[in-house]
Order: structure tokens, then C-alpha cells, then sequence
């Protein structure tokens, strides 16, 4: 799949410094001190977890990042299922670079193949339906592009990236402001003076909320832990007017039926907070 926009490579490249340097910082000491300079070996990334796998190409950009002449032959690319036992893919050049950069890697590639395997298996229930799975910013600070990113990968679709790429306006917000009316009138100002091009999205908690937004014009609006039969009824009032978002609390075992009230979106933090690991591992080739 094509990379998104959000995990181009200035934001890899900050990305892959700030990891590496943390990790390394004077120097590799282990890899120093026991490998010779110029010996040159291969590594398998292996599977040993059932998975949709993630991370294959941000691996090959780490291996080249650090070291340009690292080669990488992939077998398995990301969004393919990879079972126990399979070679997503050999990487061969400096042993010690494969040993300075193995755990970034595979840190990376763990953690954004349990994202992208819980978003396909959730997406999977949405199959039939008009309704688009959506992450959120419950993110892990400084990993963000990796965790959309395999949301992506995953078959999800990714929400807004930060608080720079659209408005959103939650129950914070309002309380503070006083009224979901004014505080879309005062949104669409900002976005007029400042000669933006933003969505506005409001979080509601109750169907009198959802009038007010619909009266408001909002370009979303959030159905923030409603149980379906109130959803359903919020759905009708919009009517096609906005998009409308289920959010709050969400399960997988929720997914069809909320589908069913005919809401646009379901966002579900989960899919990037609650995810597990893939077991995955890099192995020297004898």
C-alpha cells in the first residue's frame, strides 16, 4: 500500500534519530566489542505469531538509515497475512549494523503488526456495511506514525492525525464555551479569518446535543457513548445532513449492530491502545 502523507520521510527520518539515539547514544558497547568491523552477515525477520504483518517497510527504511548499504529482501509485505514460521525477510550487510538496529525494528514491526492485526479482525465485522473504522489520537507520545500507520495497514481508516487537521470539539469545549452553538459559530469564524480548510466535528452526549449541531451545521457530529437504541434515533435527526461518528467504549462484539444504525464512522481507541504485541523475532542465518 502506498505510505501515507502523515509518515513521509521527514517525519521517519526525526522518527528513526530520536529511537536510535536513545537506544545507542555513545555507542552500541556489546556490538563494538565482540564484532569485527568488516564482517558481513544475513538475518531473517521470523514469525511466530499468526498475523497481518506491519512495519516491512519502515524496517527497510530503519536498516538503510543507519547503514546505506544494507540489503533487504522481502518476502512478505505489509497487510499480507503471515503465519508461524514464515521469513517476512532477510537482511544482509555489517553484522553490526543488524545488531545495533535488530530491537528498534523489531519493536516497530511487534507493535504495528498487533495494531494492524486487531484493525483487520474488527474491520472484518464492518464487511457489508457502508460504515468506515476509524483509530483516534489515543496514541503513544513520539509513536503516533507508526500506530496510524498500521491502522492503515490494517485496513482502518485513519481519523483526524493531531489537533492541527481538524476541529473537534468535545464536551471540554463546549462546557468551557458555553454552548455547542457558539462554539461552531466561533469555529467557522477562526476558520474564515485564518483562511483554513478544517472539518468541524462536535461531540454530543444526548439527542437535544445532536439538534443543537445539526442546527449549528457541523460538518460531524460524535455520538459519544449512546447505547444503539439512541444512536439509532440520532442518525434519523441528522438524516444524511453531516456525517455522524460512534464513539465511546466501543467493542468488537458492538461493531455489526452499531453499523446497523447507519453511522458514517465507528472511531474506537482501542485498536491502538489495547492492541497486543506480535511475536516476532531477527535470527542470524548460519
Amino acid at each position: 500500500m502506498k505510505r501515507p502523507n502523515y509518515a513521509n520521510d521527514k517525519a521517519l527520518k526525526q522518527f528513526i534519530k530520536t529511537a536510535l539515539e536513545e537506544d545507542i547514544q555513545d555507542g552500541d558497547h556489546s556490538t563494538l566489542s565482540t564484532i569485527p568491523k568488516d564482517l558481513e552477515q544475513s538475518a531473517k525477520l521470523l514469525v511466530k505469531q499468526n498475523c497481518i504483518l506491519a512495519g516491512v517497510e519502515l524496517a527497510e527504511i530503519i536498516f538503510k538509515t543507519f547503514d546505506k548499504n544494507l540489503k533487504v529482501e522481502t518476502f512478505i509485505k505489509d497487510g499480507e497475512t503471515a503465519k508461524i514460521g514464515d521469513v517476512a525477510f532477510i537482511v544482509t550487510g555489517s553484522a553490526r549494523s543488524i545488531l545495533s538496529t535488530e530491537r528498534l525494528v523489531l519493536n516497530c514491526m511487534q507493535r504495528m503488526s498487533g495494531i494492524a492485526t486487531l484493525t483487520h479482525d474488527w474491520d472484518s465485522r464492518l464487511v457489508g456495511t457502508k460504515t468506515k473504522l476509524l483509530d483516534t489520537r489515543k496514541t503513544t507520545p513520539n509513536f503516533r506514525v507508526c500506530e496510524k500507520w498500521a491502522v492503515a495497514i490494517g485496513g482502518g481508516t485513519n481519523h483526524r492525525y493531531g489537533l492541527y487537521d481538524m476541529i473537534m470539539l468535545k464536551d471540554n469545549h463546549i462546557d468551557y464555551n458555553g454552548s455547542i452553538t457558539n462554539a461552531v459559530k466561533m469555529a467557522k469564524d477562526y476558520i474564515k479569518t485564518n483562511k483554513k480548510k478544517l472539518k468541524i466535528e462536535v461531540e454530543t452526549r444526548n439527542l437535544d446535543e445532536v439538534q443543537e449541531a445539526i442546527n449549528a451545521k457541523a460538518d460531524r457530529i460524535m455520538l459519544d457513548n449512546m447505547d444503539v437504541a439512541t444512536m439509532s434515533k440520532a442518525v434519523k435527526l441528522i438524516n444524511g445532513n453531516c456525517e455522524s461518528e460512534a464513539s465511546g467504549g466501543i467493542t468488537r462484539d458492538q461493531l455489526k449492530e452499531i453499523a446497523g444504525t447507519g453511522v458514517t464512522y465507528i472511531s474506537a481507541g482501542a485498536l491502538t491502545h489495547s492492541a497486543e504485541n506480535i511475536d516476532l523475532s531477527l535470527k542470524a542465518v548460519k
